[in-house]
């Protein structure tokens, strides 16, 4: 059985063609500037690199150039469209009207566009790509894999905002959390790794990167994440600012004469890391400056390194005891002074970190990282959230 998942962005598109007998990736690929002048497709397969340069003035022409390429005679895979046996669509959210993998109907379809409002940045740009894709390739099954399917067995309390509880039925705000489908590779490779079953565990995974998410997952379910009714919540980020007073919104928004929606880009986009450091929101660069003696890079990774620890504190709690903690994604694969940061001053809770262990060259497999007497494992463990949605993809069939 083969696989094509899909990730649409507004203008750029990636791609993995997947063999499940084997869970080999064998090719993969990025569509950019779609809907915009320099259009770009990247391919890789057979061990090459292959670069086209052509316009993608829609989500269906940059689909239709993907599929040329997966049978082209010398850059393809497959000898035609029979071999891709279902397409996975990575989705952001899903609200409460889908709790776990769906086949895509025209009845799901509407649902998408009625929920499209939940993830204003991702959803609609995953319609697009997921009705691309129903125009190239009719009849084939397809199925979305949601990012936040895996938060669904958050407790009510845990996931119920404070606010009328007739307006969370009527509007459905409440937490919902994200990157589900990093959390739930990184919490079973961990289990796979130490040799446990999933129920065995309560694992805390730590998904940091340009944007950052802690879960706690207690028996192999999420019983609570750090993002919030949209990804803006939680540890601050690259370019957002995690949680915040919102009196200070409001009173942030009087003071610049900023609209609610300006606002809201002002949080997303200009916050976080990159507000505080005024240098980036990159944390390779965010290291170089405070290494150079910039103090307000080195303000904003301690705040990023405080934010995170207060959460492994609190999901201690949540979980009522601890066995592993796990760093994955950009950040969490690659820095080590992120992760030394956070199991500092942690020992009392049978956390110690290995410095060598930490300073690893990362070579994309797993490394335990934690020191010879510490009750909790520290691991690193690289992410594979394409690989998620073909497996939920091939399941479902």
């Amino acid at each position: 059985m083969k696989i094509l998942v899909i990730n649409a962005g507004s203008s750029s598109l990636k791609y993995q063609l997947i063999n499940m007998e084997t869970e080999e990736v064998v090719a993969k690929g990025t569509c950019e500037r779609i809907g915009i002048a320099g259009g770009k497709l990247t391919h890789k397969a057979n061990g090459e690199t292959f670069v086209i340069e052509r316009e993608l003035p829609n989500h269906t022409e940059a689909i239709s150039l993907v599929l040329q390429e997966l049978v082209d005679e010398k850059a393809g895979v497959i000898r035609s469209m029979d071999e891709i046996d279902a397409v996975g669509h990575r989705v952001v959210a899903s609200g409460e009207a889908f709790t776990k993998t769906t086949l895509v109907t025209d009845e799901v379809m509407q649902t998408m566009e009625e929920i499209a409002e939940l993830a204003p940045l991702h959803n609609p740009a995953a319609i697009l790509g997921i009705n691309a894709c129903r125009a190239v390739m009719p009849g084939k099954k397809m199925a979305l894999v949601f990012d936040t399917s895996f938060h669904a067995t958050m407790p009510d309390y845990a996931h119920l905002y404070a606010i009328d509880y007739d307006d969370y039925k009527q509007y459905k705000v409440r937490k919902y959390g994200a990157h589900g489908t990093s959390h739930k590779f990184v919490s079973g490779a961990a289990a796979e790794y130490l040799h446990k079953r999933p129920e065995e565990l309560k694992i805390i995974t730590c998904h940091l990167g340009n944007g950052s998410s802690i879960s706690a997952v207690d028996g192999g379910k999420c019983i609570d994440t750090s993002m919030g009714f949209t990804p803006l919540a939680g540890v601050p980020m690259g370019t957002r600012s995690g949680d915040i007073d919102y009196a200070a919104v409001e009173f942030l928004c009087r003071k610049k004469g900023m609209t609610m929606a300006e606002g809201l880009t002002y949080l997303n986009k200009k916050s976080g890391m990159l507000g505080i450091s005024g240098v980036s929101s990159d944390f390779r660069d965010l290291t170089a400056a405070k290494a150079a003696g910039n103090d307000r890079a080195r303000l904003a990774l301690d705040m990023f390194i405080y934010s995170c620890k207060k959460y492994v504190g609190a999901y201690m709690a949540a979980l009522g005891g601890l066995d592993a903690i796990v760093f994955t994604a950009g950040v969490g694969e690659n820095t080590p002074e992120v992760r030394k940061g956070i199991a500092e001053g942690m020992e009392a809770f049978g956390i110690k970190l290995d410095e060598e262990k930490n300073n690893y060259r990362n070579d994309g497999t797993i490394h335990d990282i934690s020191a010879a007497d510490s009750r909790v494992k520290l691991l690193v463990i690289p992410t594979n959230e394409e690989l998620v949605i073909a497996r939920e993809t091939a399941a479902l069939l």
